[in-house]
C-alpha cells in the first residue's frame, strides 16, 4: 500500500540507513567510482593529488578520541590500546595509550609505551607551551616509562612548536614526540573508507 511505503520511507529507512552505510565498506574494500571502465580513467590521464580532505567539524572532542582509539585498535604494529578516562578529564596529558611493536629480524622484538594526546582544534594551531606541558606531564606516567608521546590534532602545529619538537627529538631525550596533524590523519584515513563512513567525515 502507498501508506506503508511512505511509512517505510519516512520512519523505517532513516533509522537503519546509518548502520547500513557504516557496514557498506570494509577496511580492504575498493572505493566505488562513477566510471564504468577504469580504462576510461587511465585514458583521461588524471593529474593532481587524491582528494583526502575530511570534514573534521562532524566530530566533537570525544568523537575525535574515539576515532583515534578505533584506528589504533586494529592497526598492525599496535596492541593493547586503552581509553580509560573521560574526555576533558584531568588526565595528566594522557587521552589514550597503546603499545607499539617494533620487530627486528635479528634481535628481540621491542615494545614501546605510547601515550596519545588528542586535540580537536579546528582553527587553532597547537602552541609550543602545550607541547612542553604535555612532555612534562609524562613524568607522572611511570612503570613502565613512556617512550613516545603523540600529539594528534585536527589542526596543525605552530612554527615554534615544530622547531621545539625537532630540537627535543634530536637531543635523544625521552619521551620522543610525534606530530599527527590533520594532513597526516587524512592520508592515513584515505586507506580506511570504513572509518570515514563510520564517523561521517566525508
Amino acid at each position: 500500500m502507498v501508506g506503508d511505503l511512505n511509512d517505510i520511507r519516512k520512519a523505517d529507512w532513516p533509522a537503519v540507513k546509518a548502520s547500513l552505510h557504516k557496514g557498506l565498506y570494509g577496511a580492504n574494500e575498493p572505493v566505488p567510482v562513477a566510471a564504468a571502465d577504469l580504462g576510461e580513467l587511465v585514458a583521461a590521464k588524471p593529474r593532481g593529488p587524491i582528494l583526502t580532505k575530511l570534514d573534521w567539524a562532524k566530530l566533537d572532542a570525544e568523537g575525535f578520541e574515539r576515532l583515534i582509539y578505533t584506528l589504533l585498535s586494529d592497526q598492525p604494529g599496535y596492541e593493547n590500546p586503552e581509553w580509560l578516562m573521560r574526555t576533558n578529564a584531568p588526565d595528566c596529558g594522557r587521552d589514550l595509550s597503546v603499545t607499539r611493536i617494533i620487530p627486528d629480524a635479528l634481535a628481540d622484538t621491542r615494545r614501546e609505551r605510547v601515550i596519545i594526546q588528542c586535540k580537536h582544534w579546528l582553527s587553532k594551531s597547537v602552541p609550543v607551551a602545550d607541547i612542553g606541558a604535555a612532555k612534562d606531564q609524562m613524568c607522572l606516567w611511570t612503570d613502565p616509562r613512556v617512550d613516545m608521546l603523540i600529539i594528534a590534532t585536527t589542526g596543525r602545529f605552530s612554527q615554534q612548536a615544530v622547531q621545539w619538537i625537532e630540537r627535543h627529538n634530536a637531543g635523544g631525550a625521552l619521551p620522543r614526540i610525534e606530530m599527527w596533524p590533520e594532513s597526516r590523519l587524512e592520508r592515513v584515513l584515505a586507506a580506511r573508507p570504513d572509518l570515514i563512513a563510520e564517523f561521517k567525515l566525508r
